[in-house]
């Protein structure tokens, strides 16, 4: 038992099985499962190749009937067991024992039941054929290309589109465009040990099993957490973790938020949390725990980024992905920015904004509650009336890094910005590359005991900036300056004259204090004040990526 949490790390027994989740109880079973399926090309690649262009596309965007009728179509030509896992675990539809035990043998439907991955199908609506009854998937089980650990499957629960009606409260969610995105955000940095809070499935465990020694795994759901165990043990070789003995690399536990891990300490701390704002009716059962943390508001997401620097070492860091109310005629950083405890560096960036209605609209329909039309009206209300109750504008989705500073006595930067614009993915590299050099810029900056500051430094274009001129015609001279970034967070700035022939100077033959020096003197500008508010502005061009300095040459 820990302390603040109840402990489910008995591995490879686990004595808090649940039996609406998949079982991993049989790892020998699970061994056989990903060599068929693997057999069965059942991988990204494999089923695009299955299907073809035109039906893989539309599976993409969300509609399934050209991948439905091209899968039912294999299978109905006596050759089609690759179109088996397609059909159960993609598309939701049910097929014959026969196909089964011809696609799986050495595991068969036996097996498959066992493992909780299959059920009779009870409406039997393909057939009536007792002696060859249909079965149908109680998960979705579906590919996942991962960029640390090749081709990997992901359980989660069946979605409305696969099984029709609202989801079930306690849904586990599977790979979805959130978690995709703080996957593709994490500044993949090796640790020692991180936290996954919030697992899920336990997607994001997968990505930091690839540079973390020990994964510590969380939920407030039990479901969860058997999921993210049978996804961990399912694809436990390519995870370089021993079924044998998981615990060595990952370890699960069941509670709220911090409370499992509050005598634990982390390098890094990654977290999906239950942000989504709900209206508290009150009335149980009216939450989905995968996307509720079960407080009003943004209450969730401030409490969260309040306490984070409890559970992380000096120098350790943590991203998360949020959304925070921004009250009427406020600007939309200010309640995120009293989120930010002293004495952390942050960097809060938002990239999307809706207004009540929008946002309502989005959840009611993610959780398939806008098809009733009387609940849905009810629903809808409750929504509007608790946006109100708070005098809230707008809402704000993004994502927040933290990080402790090694000292007190640390300088730290906090930064709010909002980029609503297209950005490179992955995009985590680039996040890792800005705060180097923003640490960078500090020790030749803020803590600069000669008080050169970059005046000493040389500098270079990034490689990936081009800049963009305009004037009219007949024109002397251009009227607009642009810098613009072809990666990562694909940046446009604003350039005057003077900053403009600096960035053009910048090849590495200069310091910044050299160019800025020539500037002075061809723009008849001899005054300090000149040259100091040039490399002021010089700093915010290094911030941002448009110049890098130069690297030092051992």
């Amino acid at each position: 038992m820990r302390t603040g949490g109840t402990s489910v790390t008995g591995w490879p027994e686990f004595d808090d099985d649940v039996a609406s989740a998949p079982s991993s109880r049989d790892l020998t079973r699970l061994g056989v499962l990903a060599a068929k399926l693997t057999e069965l090309q059942y991988t990204v690649d494999g089923v695009a190749a299955l299907l073809g262009p035109q039906a893989d596309a539309a599976l993409r965007r969300g509609q399934s009937v050209p991948a439905l009728l091209t899968a039912r179509r294999l299978l109905e030509s006596g050759q089609g067991a690759r179109a088996v896992p397609v059909l159960v675990w993609l598309l939701g539809e049910s097929v014959t024992r026969d196909h089964l035990e011809t696609a799986f043998p050495g595991i068969g439907v036996a097996g498959l039941e066992g493992l909780r991955i299959i059920e009779p199908d009870v409406d039997d609506r393909a057939g009536t054929d007792p002696s060859n009854p249909h079965w149908r998937a109680t998960v979705d089980l579906r590919p996942y290309d991962s960029d640390t650990a090749g081709n990997l499957w992901v359980a989660s629960d069946l979605g409305s589109e696969q099984r029709p009606g609202p989801l079930r409260r306690d849904h586990v969610l599977g790979i979805g465009g959130a978690s995709l995105t703080l996957a593709q955000t994490l500044m993949r940095t090796p640790v020692e040990r991180a936290l996954d809070l919030g697992t899920g499935c336990g997607i994001q465990s997968f990505h930091l099993l690839s540079h973390a020694g020990h994964v510590t795994a969380t939920d407030i759901s039990a479901r969860a957490l058997a999921f993210a165990r049978f996804n961990v043990l399912l694809n436990a070789p390519a995870l370089d973790v021993d079924p044998q003995h998981p615990g060595e690399r990952i370890s699960l536990r069941l509670g709220h938020l911090l409370e499992p891990v509050t005598a634990d300490r982390f390098e890094l701390v990654v977290s999906n949390p239950p942000f989504v704002i709900t209206p508290r009716t009150g009335m149980p059962g009216d939450t989905y725990t995968y996307r509720d943390g079960g407080l009003a508001g943004d209450a969730v997401v401030e409490n969260l980024i309040r306490d984070l620097p409890g559970v992380l070492v000096p120098g350790g860091s943590a991203q998360l992905l949020g959304n925070w109310e921004i009250g009427e005629g406020a600007p939309w950083d200010r309640r995120v920015r009293a989120f930010i405890p002293p004495g952390m560096d942050a960097w809060v960036i938002q990239r999307e904004q809706q207004n009540p209605v929008q946002y309502a609209e989005t959840w009611l329909r993610d959780a398939s509650e806008d098809r009733d039309r009387e609940s849905y009206l009810t629903a809808f209300t409750a929504y509007l009336e608790d946006f109100a109750s708070r005098a809230v504008e707008g809402i704000g989705f993004g994502s927040v890094w933290l990080r402790r500073p090694h000292t007190p006595s640390d300088l730290v930067r906090v930064t709010l910005e909002e980029i609503t614009h297209e950005i490179e993915q992955p995009l985590g590299p680039h996040l890792a590359a800005a705060v180097a050099r923003g640490d960078w810029l500090a020790a030749h900056t803020e803590q600069s005991a000669s008080g050169s500051g970059i005046a000493d430094e040389f500098l270079l274009v990034a490689d990936d900036v081009t800049e963009e001129r305009h004037q009219r015609p007949g024109a002397e001279h251009p009227g607009v300056i642009l810098l613009r970034q072809g990666a990562g967070f694909r940046r446009t700035t604003l350039l005057s004259t003077e900053l403009a022939g600096f960035v053009s100077a910048c090849d590495g033959d200069l310091t910044a204090g050299q160019i800025a020096g020539a500037l002075a003197v061809l723009l008849e500008r001899p005054d300090a004040a000149f040259t100091a508010e040039l490399l002021v502005d010089v700093e915010q061009l290094l911030r941002e990526g448009f110049l890098v300095p130069l690297p030092e040459i051992p």
